[in-house]
């Protein structure tokens, strides 16, 4: 992989800690993981233009930014508080699950309650219009 620009790798840093502040949660308690994920954000930085979520797959990653949904912090992380790439978890490196919906991937970790349910989730009056979507998507 290509080293991210310093800039960008500086202005993610300063963003996922912004975030983190924000949403009452931290970085994995694995340097690893937090550092593995803040680069292919900030990889993105350099060639996108947006920080787009590094943990996924997408035809056309152009398009994706178009949509939003999967730029960093993501739909999932403002909405539910979770977050797929284990960048944004709580103390113990689990990331928070109590507000996914039913048939959601991240259920697969249990029950994680929010540690912090004051802070966060600026998005979540979308959460219906979210699962409508969701089951409204082809299989």
């Amino acid at each position: 992989m290509i080293t991210p620009s310093e800039l960008s790798q500086k202005r993610i840093k300063k963003m996922v800690q912004t975030f983190c502040d924000k949403s009452g949660t931290v970085t994995h308690p694995d340097p690893s993981v937090s550092e593995g994920v803040e680069l292919g954000l900030a990889h993105h930085m350099d060639t996108l233009g947006k920080p787009l979520c590094p943990c996924r797959f997408y035809p056309n990653k152009t398009e994706e930014i178009k949509h939003r949904t999967w730029v960093c912090p993501c739909d999932d992380m403002q909405i539910y508080k979770y977050c797929h790439c284990l960048l944004f978890v709580n103390k113990e490196g689990m990331p928070i699950t109590e507000y996914l919906p039913d048939g959601h991937d991240g259920k697969s970790y249990g029950i994680i309650k929010d540690p912090t349910p004051d802070k966060g989730r600026a998005l979540k009056s979308k959460a219906h219009e979210r699962e409508e979507e969701r089951k409204n998507r082809p299989s």
